[in-house]
């Protein structure tokens, strides 16, 4: 195959020729991803902005209580620093001397709930290198206080996974912060910013900020910013989209402990061509970027404030080794900000035109214990913990809001080791009540202890009885509740602060559509008889079929895809809603499934409503990010035909 260009011919200006695309690094997953990624990116590679993400549904709520608590103390966040993300810094000093060298820009959203602070940090770590790098900030994300006025008005604020007034929540909102999109950033880095720095704006935002400044578009480049939309949605994650997290990882041998970060080289029209780090391990190919593609979606409209993207008929096309071409987004008009209008599920990273919102409320405190089972009777040896530790809890079990007895693996026939024939049964629990469970010294306490309520029975327990030795867990630690609803666009005041001192406001969308509530959910409207591909054995589905899973909040979604364009047919025939819930078991929590097809992709994507407990911050569950789904998942059995299974097991 010949090679391929990354980039376009003429330049911007007044011969009209298109500026050439804009190459974006998407650095930061997470807010603990690899230190080394900005300052590598900076160094070696030719790119114009580097991005990254540091928010998300655990550290928004634990950065908006340190707010509140600063607050309370009566001290400036600024002085303080406690509420925005410090490990960014770690990774963006190294890199400064390269980044004022090259002339590389930065945008993220680690400014959390104390975005001025962290533009100061910035600053300070700029004066230290002693180079000339200017810094502006995106705040207005913060609607505390707005969220309060609604409340006293009466709004409801429905949640949006469950449609629950927030009235029957159970919970006292703390803060409330909503998601902004990309217009800010445009602006501070036409004002001159080389670093921006954010709070809540939208994963994907960081890079259609940063392609809107380069490239002029305005929110009237509908197309333009739909697929740029995406296109952060695919680097947002770093290396989720170069082999990490990925159904075909053992195709990467050993080449896996350091995947190079992506690059987006992203064209005048919106299209991009996804590349990654030179010299790492990992890959770019059609079926990584689509791994990436479906993470955290809820059906073919993907809602942003500044744009909606229709990625119904998305096209990836290799075009080089480690080069996929990303096109065939439509674009469509942002939804409206009416108060009032809710959706579905708008996850927390795909907000609605600058005003989904994320409420933060103290949940009360949880614990928990864990026996170890092993060999024989697994399920009976349970019961019997549960029989007996409910039995000394006697009326104080109505302290606990959650408290359930879960059991984690199984054991297998004739196991070959110890290890093999054990599994970990946990204890979870919940309360608003801190007394209820242990302290340090809960061993010498008063009996009405959670974690004396576990341990007096070891002596009368089942067979083996062993627990867990490590008793920290057991000692109740707070946590939050979170609750995602909408706000009227009128009480969201986004502001660039550009690096002369100029605060610029971000005007809102001005054309908007109304979109049914109910996205489009369909079983296969031609199905194919699955005995016309002729013999098939019983295998896990996951043999033959690559996919990907997420939660936002308390919804998960199951994104699945075959390789081979043959298998297609055979694949949306056979997982319907209907079979979904077979394949889920005992964990079909009997909520609405909504489905949908991307034929251009070979895939089928499902959102479970409501499937999580809650979310992260609050889930009584093992899977608190709905990773895990998927891959339970692939491991069920179905029957699948044998010429597909000849080409070899993913």
């Amino acid at each position: 195959m010949a090679p391929v260009s990354l980039e376009t011919n003429g330049t911007d200006g007044a011969n009209g020729h298109h500026k050439r695309p804009i190459r974006i690094a998407g650095c930061s997953g997470g807010v603990y991803d690899r230190k080394r990624a900005i300052h590598d990116m900076a160094k070696n590679e030719d790119v114009d902005v580097i991005t990254g993400d540091w928010m998300s549904e655990c550290n928004m709520t634990l950065r908006g209580n340190d707010k509140l608590e600063a607050m309370k103390k009566g001290k400036t966040l600024s002085a303080v620093g406690t509420a925005y993300e410090p490990y960014f810094l770690e990774e963006l000093d190294p890199a400064i001397p390269w980044l004022a060298k090259k002339g590389t820009k930065v945008c993220v959203n680690a400014g959390a709930s104390d975005v001025k602070g962290m533009a100061i940090a910035v600053e300070g770590l700029i004066k230290k290198h002693d180079v000339n790098l200017k810094v502006g900030y995106v705040d207005g994300d913060d609607v505390t206080g707005a969220m309060f006025e609604l409340l006293r008005k009466g709004e409801s604020f429905a949640n949006l996974p469950t449609n629950k007034s927030i009235k029957d929540w159970g919970f006292d909102p703390l803060c409330a912060q909503c998601y902004l999109g990309g217009a800010g950033i445009a602006a501070c880095f036409a004002g001159g910013a080389d670093i921006v720095v954010c709070g809540r704006v939208a994963d994907a935002s960081v890079t259609t900020g940063a392609a809107m400044w380069w490239h002029g578009w305005t929110r009237d480049n509908i197309s333009e910013l739909a697929h740029a939309l995406m296109i952060g949605h695919i680097i947002e994650c770093s290396t989720y989209a170069t082999g990490g997290y990925y159904s075909g990882f053992k195709s990467l041998g050993v080449n896996d402990t350091d995947m190079g970060y992506p690059i987006a080289s992203i064209e005048h029209n919106g299209e991009a061509v996804i590349t990654m780090e030179k010299g790492k391990d990992g890959l770019v190919n059609t079926w990584t970027i689509t791994s990436q593609l479906l993470y955290e979606i809820q059906g073919p409209l993907y809602y942003n404030s500044d744009v909606t993207a229709d990625i119904s008929n998305i096209k990836l096309e290799q075009v080089e080794e480690n080069a996929v071409r990303v096109s065939g987004i439509k674009g469509l008009p942002p939804p409206p900000t009416t108060k009032g209008q809710y959706f579905p599920f708008l996850s927390l990273i795909m907000l609605l035109t600058s005003h989904t919102v994320g409420i933060t409320a103290k949940g009360g405190y949880q614990a928990e214990f864990h026996f170890f089972l092993t060999g024989l009777d697994i399920e009976e040896k349970a019961r019997m913990v549960e029989r007996q530790t409910l039995r000394l809890m006697g009326e104080h079990v109505k302290k606990f809001s959650c408290l359930k007895f879960q059991i984690c693996g199984s054991v297998p026939q004739d196991p070959q080791s110890q290890d093999e024939a054990t599994v970990d049964m946990r204890i979870f629990a919940q309360t608003q009540d801190p007394a209820i469970l242990s302290g340090d010294n809960f061993l010498d306490s008063d009996r009405g202890s959670f974690a004396r309520f576990c341990i007096e029975n070891l002596l009368q327990g089942y067979p083996g009885s062993t627990m867990a030795p490590d008793m920290r867990q057991a000692i109740g630690r707070p946590f939050f509740e979170y609750h995602v609803s909408l706000m009227p666009q009128s009480y969201v005041k986004e502001v660039a602060h550009l690096p002369d001192g100029t605060e610029v406001a971000v005007e809102g969308p001005k054309l908007t559509q109304e979109y049914d509530r109910q996205q489009p959910s369909y079983n296969t409207r031609n199905p194919v008889d699955l005995s016309s591909f002729g013999p098939t054995s019983r295998a896990p589905l996951g043999y033959i079929v690559m996919g990907r899973s997420g939660d936002k909040s308390s919804n998960c979604n199951l994104g699945l895809w075959v390789r081979h364009a043959d298998e297609y047919d055979w694949l949306r025939s056979l997982l319907s809603v209907e079979k979904i819930r077979k394949l889920l078991g005992k964990d079909d929590k009997g909520k609405k499934i909504d489905r949908f097809e991307m034929p251009n992709i070979n895939g089928v994507h499902f959102l479970l409503n409501d499937h999580l407990d809650r979310g992260f911050n609050s889930t009584s569950g093992y899977d608190s990010l709905g990773k895990n789904l998927c891959e339970y998942i692939r491991s069920k059995y179905v029957d699948i035909p044998n010429q597909f299974l000849e080409r070899g097991r993913i």
